[in-house]
């Protein structure tokens, strides 16, 4: 009879464990592309702290924003900090959950066991430009803040006529890195955990600082979600030290 009884008690376990994960809140989280590779190594904590399993959507920052602006209603944002601002100005999000957990800088890749070029003072970053045959970034178009700010940085250097014939574009969402891969491209800028995590790449390192750009990104609750808690518990998450030795291993400075 105790067997019986104990049988009995493991398999209504079992059952209550399935129903439980079967019935676990969705919440949806849009996500920039900067800060995916730190993300996608986080999920399981960052399920377990929310208690839900996590729907994520993954895109530039400015796609996303037009998203949410358009009407969908996200339970976490994950973008860069100005994102983040300029759909709090909207009433977009909820007052007072925007956090900045991390940032990171602009870097310039190779494909792996390529010569570095010197890109240490803003002349040799320019001359390197130069004379590379093709060099990949995002496309400005797609609203990517590396790729916009790339941009104009070569207008402010001088070199944008120059640099046409030889510019590749990711498509909108992808990483210039993965063009080095397929030797579509000699070299590649973009956020730097973003080139650190293609393999196949080696990263030569930041831009000068003089022409570096640095990226906030931060956190909020949506406006419109019914599980406010849940998203609230998963932004406390992303400022853990848990998080933040993630955030340095893929190339992010913790806030």
């Amino acid at each position: 009879m105790t067997l019986h009884w104990g049988r009995a008690a493991v398999v209504a376990a079992f059952i209550l464990a399935h129903t439980s994960l079967a019935t676990a809140a969705e919440l949806k989280v849009f996500s920039t592309i900067g800060v995916q590779s730190a993300l996608e190594q986080l999920t399981p904590q960052l399920a377990k702290a929310s208690g839900s399993t996590l729907a994520v959507t993954w895109g530039t920052a400015a796609m996303l924003v037009k998203r949410v602006e358009a009407g969908e209603t996200p339970d976490v944002v994950i973008l860069t900090r100005d994102g983040v601002d300029a759909l709090a100005k909207d009433g977009k999000v909820l007052t007072g959950s925007a956090v900045t957990f991390a940032s990171s800088a602009i870097a310039l890749s190779v494909e792996a066991g390529a010569a570095k070029p010197d890109i240490s003072t803003p002349d040799a970053f320019k001359k390197t430009l130069l004379a590379a045959k093709t060099v990949a970034y995002s496309d400005p178009a797609a609203g990517g803040a590396s790729g916009v700010y790339f941009a104009k940085l070569l207008e402010r250097m001088g070199i944008a006529e120059e640099m046409k014939a030889k510019t590749r574009h990711p498509p909108p969402g992808g990483n210039s890195a993965n063009l080095l891969v397929t030797v579509e491209a000699e070299l590649a800028v973009q956020q730097k955990p973003e080139v650190m995590s293609v393999a196949g790449t080696e990263v030569v390192g930041l831009l000068p600082p003089e022409l570096n750009l640095v990226t906030a990104y931060a956190a909020a609750v949506g406006a419109g979600s019914a599980q406010a808690d849940a998203a609230k518990a998963l932004i406390a998450f992303l400022r853990s030290p848990e998080a933040a030795a993630t955030y340095k291993a893929k190339g992010l400075d913790p806030s």
